[in-house]
């Protein structure tokens, strides 16, 4: 196995198990209220991890900087994600915010320089017509 794959697999499993339980938790939770307790949960893992791994913390001002407003970047995007939820239905709300990566492939491709090859541009194609028809 490509020493990628179970990192890669283990996200598919966390994040899947993520959108399930944010549909719990807005059943019984105001998306901000459970803002705040996801939150926790996070700064609750990032200290076991430091601990359990040893970490040294890298202190890099633009590396820092980025990170900061990567957290924001997520955070926002989990506001209305669960505000999404609240009132939608969860097959089609996580299926269509699963899609992030068409915005990330687009930005990656302007400020980044990269490219996509022929297969992978068709597999974007098919992606937009999986946004047309799932809200459809």
């Amino acid at each position: 196995m490509k020493e990628w794959m179970f990192p890669t697999l283990a996200t598919l499993f966390f994040w899947g198990l993520w959108g399930f339980s944010s549909k719990l938790v807005t059943n019984y939770l105001t998306p901000l209220s459970a803002l705040l307790f996801e939150a926790l949960g996070g700064v609750v893992v990032a200290a076991v991890v430091i601990l359990v791994f040893n970490v040294k913390i890298e202190m890099n001002a633009p590396g820092i900087g980025w990170a900061i407003l990567t957290g924001a970047f997520v955070f926002l995007g989990s506001v209305f994600f669960l505000f999404a939820l609240k009132n939608g239905k969860t097959s089609i709300v996580v299926a269509l915010t699963a899609l992030y990566p068409l915005f990330t492939i687009a930005l990656a491709m302007i400020f980044l320089g990269e490219t996509l090859t022929l297969r992978q541009g068709i597999g974007v194609l098919m992606a937009v017509a999986a946004i047309i028809l799932i809200s459809l």
